[in-house]
């Protein structure tokens, strides 16, 4: 069944899927843009979404052609804010939304599901992404865990509103749902650090695992794994998408709030590594250094007060035992002060990261893979398993 849609809608569902084909590197299969028409983006968003930097609320009823124009444009928009909870004067920050267009199709092209496939979806969300693949392989042969109770309720009313059906779980994503598996596939559509056990225990051999990846360092990445017979996943990343972070695997942490004390005091020493040669615009190289240092998570601190420092970049580990300070001093780019504290030399790990990724190639995502066994162990490789990335802490 094929919603009526109004012109307005036909009109901006036509811009919407002539964008994504742009993006992508092949056309949408016809049965990825059948589903696309049967399940119109738009019948997914509550009625208040977020847009922009600042995460300005867009009520529908109040701006209907500036919802609509988000609803249909090739980029994600943010559908809750601070968990469902009122952040009144305090700062917003997104907690739920739905995902880029294009990123969702590439990602239902790299499943590769198949008429019959069973399918296990990590994250519902707003529910669309359930709903692309319950048109395409059935409502019963798709089941979808989403932890936050409104957001599960509100997804189940919007499918079946459209007349799909598929199990909606409100549960821990990270725990899968075995009571409906085996699945021939398992699709996340929020990232994470480490693959939960779950969702390989929960395939079938021969299926696929197919998650957004992070480390703390950068959200970047699709992992995609095979599961083999004998309860082991192997599979290679590509340079894909950015998520939000399965809420379980989440770390709130503050320089100021949670790692940096009045009495520490630092080793001074410094650099010739631009501290933006690993966070700025190479993305390459950000994940080559998070899939080394996977406990290091990084900010910014721009104008820190600090005399004869214009920014300063921040490096600790996740259990706030070490930190690293880099200071630019806005004119040298050659010359940068280090600070270091704790039991590690976290700049130097980043040094010896960012050099080893130059030494083999400076190879992308698409070069570096995963290997999860079901003894929880689980290495990232280059080129092939025998290849372990090299890893500190």
């Amino acid at each position: 069944m094929t919603p009526e849609l109004s012109a307005s809608e036909q009109i901006a569902m036509r811009d919407l899927l002539g964008a994504v084909n742009n993006d992508l590197e092949k056309p949408l299969t016809p049965e990825w843009e059948r589903a696309a028409w049967a399940v119109p983006r738009h019948r997914f968003l509550p009625e208040r979404i977020y847009l922009g930097e600042e995460l300005t609320p867009c009520a529908r009823a109040g701006a209907p052609e500036t919802w609509l124009r988000a609803a249909y444009t090739a980029d994600s928009v943010v559908t809750q804010v601070n968990d469902g909870h009122d952040p009144g004067n305090q700062e917003r920050w997104a907690s739920s939304s739905a995902s880029d267009p294009s990123i969702v199709f590439r990602m239902l092209d790299m499943l590769d599901v198949a008429d019959g496939h069973h399918v296990l979806e990590i994250g519902t969300g707003t529910g669309w992404n359930a709903g692309l693949l319950a048109h395409r392989v059935g409502s019963k042969n798709v089941t979808t865990v989403e932890v936050d109770p409104v957001l599960a309720t509100d997804a189940d009313v919007r499918l079946r509103k459209l007349g799909l059906a598929p199990t909606v779980i409100c549960g821990d994503g990270a725990r899968g749902h075995s009571s409906s598996g085996p699945y021939d596939r398992v699709e996340a559509t929020c990232s994470v650090r480490s693959v939960p056990r779950a969702w390989v225990q929960q395939t079938r051999p021969g299926g696929v695992v197919l998650t957004p990846w992070e480390s703390p360092w950068i959200c970047y990445g699709l992992l995609r794994l095979e599961v083999s017979d004998r309860g082991d996943a192997w599979g290679r990343f590509s340079p894909h998408s950015a998520f939000m972070l399965m809420r379980g695997q989440r770390t709130d942490l503050r320089i100021f709030r949670d790692v940096v004390r009045d009495d520490h005091r630092p080793d001074e020493s410094w650099t010739t590594l631009s501290p933006w040669a690993v966070t700025g615009d190479d993305w390459a190289a950000q994940f080559a250094v998070g899939l080394q240092l996977r406990d290091v998570w990084r900010t910014w601190h721009d104008n820190p007060d600090v005399e004869g420092v214009a920014s300063r970049l921040w490096v600790a580990t996740t259990d706030a035992t070490s930190w690293a300070a880099v200071d630019w001093d806005g004119q040298s780019d050659d010359r940068f002060t280090v600070w270091q504290y704790g039991p590690r030399r976290l700049w130097n790990e980043v040094e010896a990261a960012y050099v080893w990724w130059e030494h083999v190639g400076r190879p992308g995502p698409e070069r570096f893979g995963l290997t999860t066994t079901p003894d929880t162990a689980e290495w990232a490789w280059l080129d092939s398993p025998d290849r372990p990335v090299p890893t500190s802490g």
